[in-house]
């Protein structure tokens, strides 16, 4: 009886074991499990601490070169004997000159065992495909932003590129120092500009340092009284807060082209990052070319990058940035893998070029005298040697062997090009700009430009309706204090085609213009911008003379001075008038035996107006050429003979009233 009345609390206990026991035996599967998948996550995201890729990314001129070179000095990566030039990282003479970045560059410096890669780009719109194919490359970037001027049309530009990538930020406010810095306000604006870019939660969580590049202080503090001589405050946000690369060198090799470079002893280079697997130096791997071929190579020889040095190695492997030669015919966004291993990685995604200009050989007069290459030959193969390293660039061949259709980002893009083969001892001429229009979804589109004025507020009126005039659609217009005014607009691109020489004149020198490409929209008709002034031109070939320029100067602007060698149909000036006008600038002053009351007065004639590039590009009618020389810059009518061109303006007029 004891024994079945003491029955349910045994078999009560042993329920109670055998649950306990199960529970134990589940619980230690799932520990087993979190381990093992622990284990395998760890395995699966293997990190090299030991490197981070950065991009610096920026408005033009708000300092990211001045930034890397400080970076390099506080580093020691440099050699300490050696002084450091300014602005180090800008190695072409164009750059130097105009102090602007061009072409997207790398280099490593070394902080506290870290290897950091850091790849400095361009800040003007013209070059943003240097910023495009370079975002592949990092994991993360460094939005350099000015204390006073802010988000500009590039930041938004360079911003968005590298969120669409998925990138970590890092923002920097730099020029601190200024008197009129607002960082504050600023670091609202770099948010707002997140916000309205889509960045993410993380993305948005980004930290900011306060610096001034030129000093090389830097603080995590706003308040320019802490500023203290170190960069370290960057160093360290950048090792804290950049993930590491992915170390999956046990994989097969896997390497896109970015960049291009040339040796003369070693031929094309292909620089690029590791990412994924191993290179040495003798393996044979094979090439995925665009058009989908393959082609094998042995690699001849590895670069690193340290300072601003190229060294050679015998290894790389995943997350290196590295140089690779060896292949001759080798473009920007091939992929190089092992040969029994092929897979070619996406191709690099570029904007496309919204102006184009017509590219000719020089049959002016004065053709062959300046020049060391001056036939079609020689003219198409720099272009086409341009595609290689310009993946911004089309050129495309028309119905005559003598002339193409050159295609970039802007018209900084293509006369930095023009300046380029002149510096090289080329001659060409080329037409005035004009915007490719696209058809999109059966709409006739045209690109229109984002523009952002800083200007005095007493030109604020003449700014709005000369934008106006062009077609402009003002966005927003705020008064950022020192009686300054700041404007955005939208503006059809061929109507800023020529309007930087107008605004200067309007602001009086004191309106700063920016602007970028912001969309395709539907084609406004009708004829936008464009010159509303005249041209001289010459009507017979020679020198110029004072006594010719003295008599012409009351109808206009001349763009020559006494002595310049001119030709029938050369501009020599600007007409006063709408009209061009006809002018004989080689005449020079009768002799007689009578003498002259004024013979010993000297002639005084003003100051002529010498064109840039720049500026003769925006000179440019539809029917005008500039032609190119290494020595000279020349503006001219397309038909020289004065007769011929009153013939085809006839037709062409009759030809638009059918």
């Amino acid at each position: 009886m004891q024994i079945l009345m003491a029955l349910p609390y045994f078999l009560m206990k042993t329920f109670t074991l055998i649950k306990a026991v199960f529970f134990a035996c589940v619980c230690g599967i799932i520990v087993q499990l979190e381990i093992k998948f622990k284990n395998s996550e760890e395995i699966m995201t293997k990190l090299r601490e030991d490197i981070r890729n950065i991009a610096i990314i920026a408005h033009v001129d708000h300092g990211k070169t001045t930034l890397v070179d400080e970076l390099l000095k506080q580093s020691h990566t440099l050699d300490e004997r050696k002084e450091l030039q300014e602005r180090a990282m800008d190695s072409n003479d164009i750059e130097k000159e105009r102090g602007i970045t061009i072409l997207a560059k790398n280099t490593a410096v070394a902080y506290e065992g870290t290897r950091i890669n850091i790849m400095d780009t361009p800040g003007h719109a013209d070059f943003g495909g240097e910023v495009e194919r370079i975002m592949k490359m990092v994991d993360g970037v460094v939005l350099v932003v000015d204390a006073y001027e802010g988000t500009m049309p590039q930041t938004r530009f360079v911003l968005k590129k590298a969120l669409e990538q998925d990138l970590v930020p890092i923002v920097v406010v730099n020029k601190i120092d200024k008197p009129s810095a607002r960082p504050s306000e600023v670091v609202d604006e770099v948010l707002e500009l997140f916000i309205e870019l889509g960045a993410d939660d993380d993305q948005l969580d980004f930290p900011v340092v306060y610096a001034s590049a030129i000093n090389g202080t830097s603080s995590m503090s706003d308040d320019p009284a802490d500023q203290e001589h170190t960069m370290a405050p960057i160093f360290d946000t950048i090792i804290d807060h950049i993930p590491a690369p992915v170390d999956n060198s046990d994989e097969p090799f896997q390497f896109q082209v970015s960049l291009l470079d040339y040796n003369d002893f070693v031929g094309r280079i292909g620089i690029g990052r590791v990412f994924r697997g191993t290179v040495k130096v003798g393996d044979q791997v094979t090439l995925s070319k665009l058009d989908g071929t393959t082609k094998n190579f042995r690699v001849t020889k590895l670069f690193g990058f340290f300072g601003l040095e190229r060294r050679e190695i015998n290894e790389a492997k995943a997350g290196d940035l590295i140089a690779v030669s060896g292949m001759e015919d080798i473009f920007v966004g091939e992929t190089i893998t092992p040969t029994d291993a092929v897979e070619a990685l996406p191709i690099l995604h570029i904007d496309e070029p919204t102006l184009q200009m017509t590219f000719l050989v020089n049959n002016s007069p004065f053709a062959g005298r300046e020049g060391k290459w001056v036939t079609s030959r020689k003219v198409e193969e720099r272009l086409q040697a341009e595609l290689q390293t310009d993946v911004s660039l089309r050129v495309e061949p028309t119905d005559s062997p003598d002339k193409w259709i050159v295609s970039g980002r802007g018209e900084l893009h293509l006369s930095i090009l023009i300046e380029t083969m002149r510096r090289e001892g080329y001659e060409l001429q080329v037409s005035r700009p004009e915007v490719i229009v696209k058809e999109i979804d059966g709409v006739k589109c045209e690109p229109f430009e984002r523009v952002q004025i800083d200007t005095p507020e007493e030109y604020q009126g003449s700014v709005i309706q000369s934008l106006s005039e062009r077609k402009g659609e003002m966005l927003d217009m705020v008064a950022t204090g020192n009686g300054q005014t700041r404007l955005v607009f939208l503006v059809p691109a061929r109507g800023l085609i020529g309007y930087s020489t107008e605004f200067l004149s309007m602001t009086r020198g004191y309106g700063i213009m920016n602007h970028t490409f912001d969309q395709y929209l539907p084609l406004i008709p009708g004829e936008i911008g464009g010159r509303h002034r005249g041209a001289l031109v010459s009507i017979d070939a020679g020198k110029a003379t004072t006594y010719s320029i003295m008599s012409i100067e009351e109808r206009g602007t001349i763009f020559v001075n006494p002595g310049t060698e001119v030709y029938e149909g050369m501009i020599i000036g600007e007409n006063s008038r709408e009209n061009d006008l006809t002018v004989n600038i080689t005449k020079a002053k009768q002799m007689t035996n009578v003498r002259s009351a004024t013979k010993d007065q000297t002639a005084v004639i003003k100051t002529p107006r010498i064109l840039t590039l720049e500026e003769s590009l925006e000179f440019l009618n539809d029917d005008e050429y500039m032609e190119v020389t290494p020595e000279s810059i020349r503006l001219r009518k397309q038909i020289l003979n004065k007769q011929e061109r009153e013939k085809a303006n006839k037709k062409k007029k009759s030809a638009a009233a059918e």
